[in-house]
């Protein structure tokens, strides 16, 4: 019998080991400001807001060959607002370099950090 009870209390001290190292992990967590993302949660995206904007050349020779459709590009954006690299992510490439120049001179929100950006554009030569 007394193996028995030493046994239990040896496990007994084992369990609230791990719950203590465990509680003083997750202080740890939280005192520091980092959040522990589960797998497949995607983290919530800001958009920064747009100061100035300018639209893309729209050539005539290509509204006249009716080369339209949409251009999905993707801002770097520094954390004092400037456009850094557009890269295209989608679209006709000779429209999509238009597209590119003309986000290349925007100016966004200044924001804590580095952000990437989405931006679109439809060209129709019906307009």
């Amino acid at each position: 019998m007394p193996c028995n009870s030493v046994d239990r209390i040896y496990a007994r001290r084992a369990v609230i080991a791990r719950y203590t190292s465990l509680v003083l992990f997750l202080t740890v967590i939280v005192l520091s400001g980092a959040t522990p993302r589960l797998h497949g949660q995607a983290a919530a995206k800001i958009k920064r807001k747009v100061m100035v904007s300018y639209q893309p050349v729209y050539p005539y020779v290509l509204q006249n060959g009716h080369f339209e459709g949409q251009v999905r590009l993707e801002a770097t954006v520094l954390p004092n607002g400037t456009v850094s690299k557009v890269e295209t992510k989608g679209g006709n490439p000779m429209l999509a370099q238009y597209g590119v120049e003309a986000v290349m001179k925007w100016k966004y929100a200044p924001a804590p950090a580095q952000t990437v950006e989405e931006v679109s554009f439809y060209f129709n030569s019906n307009k």
